[in-house]
């Protein structure tokens, strides 16, 4: 499938967009539905932060810089589109869709719909979206593709080190 990376954006973009509708027209704000006795609860939030809340009330600021990574991350896909890294390009896919689906919030509405909220015991994750989850995932792709470069560098690099590819068998100098 061709250009399959922009189709994974589109798919998280999409899929962004429908569940924060969803929740929009369903939902009042601090509405509270229990998916999974108190671990799993959709609730209805608006963050006019980034994540976790912080730099609220920063929309032109967030605007901005997301219009910068959304250009970046077009131009390294544009650039890397043929260079079989397939983990990063679906990495970039996935935090282009989140970017551009929390970047449309922010710019049409100047928050974010957020809804996925987790409890660990008495500890409450910050609630986020399908955007956020896209983001995440992402950036542990374009990580693990990272990883994966440097071991494949390891493997090509010569295995002897402190050898001199100018070095003759006999361990003399070539003139």
């Amino acid at each position: 499938m061709r250009f399959y990376y922009y189709w994974i954006a589109m798919a998280v973009f999409v899929l962004d967009y429908i569940t924060k509708k969803i929740i929009e027209t369903q939902l009042e704000i601090g509405d509270k539905l229990s998916i999974i006795g108190n671990f799993f609860i959709i609730t209805s939030h608006r963050n006019r932060g980034a994540a976790f809340g912080i730099l609220q009330e920063q929309t032109t600021f967030f605007i901005l810089i997301t219009l910068v990574v959304v250009a970046g991350i077009l131009t390294y896909m544009y650039l890397n589109r043929n260079s079989g890294r397939k983990v990063l390009l679906v990495g970039l896919g996935l935090v282009l869709g989140g970017a551009f689906g929390n970047f449309l919030d922010r710019a049409l509405y100047g928050e974010v719909v957020d809804f996925l909220q987790f409890n660990f015991g008495s500890y409450t994750f910050p609630i986020f979206n399908v955007a956020d989850s896209g983001i995440v995932c992402g950036v542990a792709l374009i990580m693990l593709d990272t990883v994966l470069s440097m071991r494949d560098e390891k493997k090509e690099a010569p295995r002897e080190e402190g050898k001199d590819n100018n070095d003759e068998p006999d361990g003399k100098q070539s003139v």
